[in-house]
């Protein structure tokens, strides 16, 4: 039977500690390939947690092929032999590392107490048995259109089940018609420079999401960074530039969090009124997580001239490896588009789709989004109550807008940004600095950190927060 001392590292979760500890004994082969684990529930029994953490676990460790699951059989340990791997003595539940005879080259990233600058998720709230489950009823059915190559805006399963949440949820009426599914939306934003031409003039926000612009250009399009004012993107400077194509995030601004007010959006929208080849790209990546008040009205939704392509993705909602994101096109262009981009192949697979289709349809997306907002909510002011709590507050402000899952804390110091971010990182702590997301050269000394707390764990805040006071105080 497999045993883990959890006392031993109490800053691990239970099922990290689970995992960590069934990895290293297949890679040690301790556990024997083709052996048989223990069943979820005797394990759970035997170390004194829950099923579901067990369930996890497994879970964790089927999807990355260190064990595998017959039906009414049970779990076994993945067969590595073929690949002459070496036993070792790393326990990387216990945190204990042996010292390497020779000096190694490693390309992974390092790894930090608190990571404020990751998007992952915490994989214990993943839904695994909603989805698992799905997923077989999916392959159950044995429906000949898995095998099949889908439209190349993706399935119409998929297309209708999104439309039906749009209107549900975010008070948008399109028609499925005008979806278009993509592999992430650095796939969207691909085809989105193929239909207008890399002859426009693209803006981004500034500061901003530096990968639109890294997309845009690599796609051979002009792209230029447009300050920001604090009500989003001004007309006026987008007329001076000459720009035709504006890629903005209305709801909730990153890295700032500013809300764009409706004045501001009826500004822009007249701007890309003004002129036939003028469009508006909405970006509303994170708006499902508003914690108070009903969902903002998105910009597609007050657009009645067709100058709106509105995008969104389940990478924040769900997780970030899963790379599905759709973009909905205005009504009168969809024709267009596909005459243009129609010998395009979607890229996310068809088994993937069916599966998030039904997922949806079924009410289990709504679901786990309303367990989400209540869990980021509870983390978010769990953090914030910490840091109200501690001797840094009388030198710090928290800006932040009930909605997305980052909020701005500015420090009052003598020391430089450069020098807090630093000193954070020797403390454990990765975090990104507000300065950072400007194109241009950012001469304020002011120090504001981008404190993105969707990896955080709850476990982890107390200390988290001494650590950050240590590298303020230092």
């Amino acid at each position: 039977m497999i045993t883990v001392d959890f006392s031993k590292n109490k800053d691990i979760g239970l099922c990290e500690q689970l995992y960590n500890t069934i990895k290293t004994q297949i890679m040690n082969t301790t556990l024997k390939p083709d052996s048989k684990l223990p069943s979820k529930r005797a394990l759970a029994s035997h170390l004194g947690i829950s099923v579901i953490t067990v369930q996890n676990a497994y879970a964790q460790l089927i999807s990355e092929g260190y064990i595998y699951s017959i039906e009414k059989k049970g779990f076994y340990v993945t067969d590595f032999s073929d690949f002459n791997i070496k036993p070792h003595n790393y326990n990387s539940a216990q945190g204990v590392k042996p010292q390497a005879t020779q000096p190694a080259q490693s390309t992974q990233a390092p790894e930090f107490f608190t990571d404020f600058r990751s998007n992952s998720t915490n994989a214990q709230k993943f839904p695994f048995t909603l989805w698992s489950h799905t997923a077989r009823q999916v392959l159950n059915s044995q429906d000949e259109k898995l095998l099949i190559r889908s439209d190349m805006k993706g399935t119409y399963e998929l297309r209708l089940a999104i439309a039906e949440y749009l209107l549900e949820f975010r008070n948008m009426q399109v028609s499925p018609q005008q979806i278009v599914i993509g592999a992430g939306t650095e796939a969207l934003y691909s085809m989105l420079v193929q239909y207008f031409g890399r002859d426009k003039v693209y803006a981004v926000e500034n500061p901003g999401y530096k990968k639109a612009k890294a997309i845009f250009e690599l796609n051979g399009a002009l792209c230029t960074p447009i300050d920001i004012d604090s009500q989003g993107m001004n007309p006026e400077s987008l007329r001076k530039k000459d720009v035709e194509i504006i890629h903005i995030s209305p709801n909730h601004h990153f890295p700032t969090g500013i809300v764009v007010p409706v004045k501001r959006r009826m500004e822009l929208l007249a701007w890309a009124n003004e002129q036939s080849n003028r469009y508006i790209i909405e970006d509303d990546y994170d708006s499902e997580f508003r914690f108070n008040g009903k969902p903002l009205p998105t910009l597609q939704s007050a657009d009645t001239q067709n100058k709106v392509f509105y995008m969104n993705t389940f990478s924040k909602t769900l997780a970030p490896s899963f790379r599905i994101s759709y973009l909905v096109l205005p009504a009168s262009l969809t024709a267009d588009f596909e005459k243009k981009l129609g010998s395009y192949s979607c890229q996310v697979s068809v088994i993937e789709q069916s599966t998030l289709a039904h997922f949806i349809s079924a009410g289990f997306f709504e679901k786990h989004i309303n367990k989400m907002k209540n869990y980021y909510r509870t983390l978010r002011n769990n953090l914030i109550s910490e840091l109200q709590k501690s001797p840094v507050m009388p030198l710090c402000k928290i800006t932040e807008q009930e909605a997305g899952l980052h909020f701005l804390l500015t420090i009052t110091t003598d020391k430089t940004p450069q020098q807090i971010k630093d000193n954070m990182k020797k403390n454990g702590i990765n975090v990104s600095l507000l300065s950072d997301y400007y194109y241009s050269t950012y001469s304020s000394r002011e120090c504001t950190l981008v404190i993105n707390y969707s990896a955080l764990k709850k476990e982890r805040i107390a200390e988290t927060v001494e650590k950050m006071c240590k590298s303020i105080l230092l």
